[in-house]
């Protein structure tokens, strides 16, 4: 049994891996956000994480008592130099005490390191991690295309190639969803409203080569909102042109990389009709929407491919 840990800036998470089984059991839960609000300032994420996380592990133990073998936790976004949130510090902190504890070896990974895990193990293809790939992370603070390969150090090395030159697409989403007076975080509530809507739409999304530009898509929804359009097809409009960026970036790095295995995974990717039109243009590997949003199932399954066991 390996044990996840991921506090991110929207969710405290929890994750056992069982190997055996190959089987994940998984708690979280989401920051708590006021109405009208666009996130949580980093002091008050890391308040939420040490009032959350207690709770979340012992639910996670709470059915059954488990022999732990290896502990995983993610310390920072991404894992390069630089990288660092201190909300990261609250499942570091976490995790050091338990390995000390139980006398278990601990492993650190980087939250995107996670979500790619995640979607792979979701999807059934971690064979992939044997192999080069492009991999697709699309959340709340990341917009980025991902050339993946085997590393005997890291498991996965990730290297940027591509992604958003101004907005994320999970700003796009939630400044939008939050717009139309839906919670945040909007992703789930605009994908139901958008699902309403009978509109069509003729998107050319903004490219720089590989890179796109997001900005536009709140500006776009602001005027439709304000000229009376339906709440509807905005969140369409903007969810489709989520979808005509992502597109774009996908049809440029297969010119430039050729046909890799293509990867899809955050929060973002967890909206069926963007998952729709992906899945049928390019045949892209998604994970399941509860291994897409934030979770600790990945970073769990990673530990025990370090732990070697």
């Amino acid at each position: 049994m390996f044990l996840g840990i991921d506090t991110s800036n929207y969710t405290t998470s929890a994750a056992l891996f069982d190997k055996e089984k190959f089987e994940v059991i998984q708690r979280k839960k989401l920051l708590p956000v006021k109405e009208g609000e666009l996130g949580l300032r980093q002091s008050d994420a890391v308040f939420a994480h040490v009032k959350q996380l207690g709770g979340i592990v012992e639910e996670l133990f709470s059915c059954e008592k488990y022999n732990i073998d290896a502990i995983g936790v993610s310390t920072r976004p991404r894992d390069i130099e630089g990288s660092y949130m201190p909300c990261f510090m609250v499942g570091d902190m976490v995790t050091k005490t338990l390995s000390a504890a139980l006398c278990v070896p601990r492993y650190e990974f980087s939250h995107q390191q996670g979500h790619i895990a995640a979607a792979l193990f979701s999807a059934g293809r971690l064979d992939l991690m044997n192999e080069k790939f492009i991999a697709f992370h699309l959340s709340g603070g990341t917009t980025e295309a991902l050339l993946v390969t085997p590393d005997e150090n890291r498991i996965i090395k990730c290297e940027k190639i591509a992604g958003s030159a101004d907005l994320k697409a999970g700003q796009a989403v939630d400044r939008v969803g939050v717009m139309l007076g839906l919670p945040f975080p909007a992703g789930k509530y605009l994908e139901e409203l958008a699902l309403s809507s009978n509109a069509k739409f003729r998107i050319k999304p903004t490219m720089k080569g590989a890179e796109c530009c997001l900005s536009g898509i709140e500006n776009k929804c602001r005027k439709m909102l304000d000229s009376g359009e339906k709440p509807e097809d905005i969140a369409l409009f903007c969810l489709k042109s989520v979808e005509a960026a992502l597109c774009g970036m996908t049809d440029a790095l297969i010119e430039e990389y050729g046909k890799l295995p293509l990867i899809y995974a955050g929060g973002v990717m967890s909206n069926k009709i963007i998952r729709r039109t992906i899945e049928e243009k390019y045949g892209g590997i998604f994970a399941l929407p509860e291994f897409s949003s934030d979770n600790a199932a990945g970073i769990a399954v990673l530990a025990s491919i370090a732990a070697k066991k």
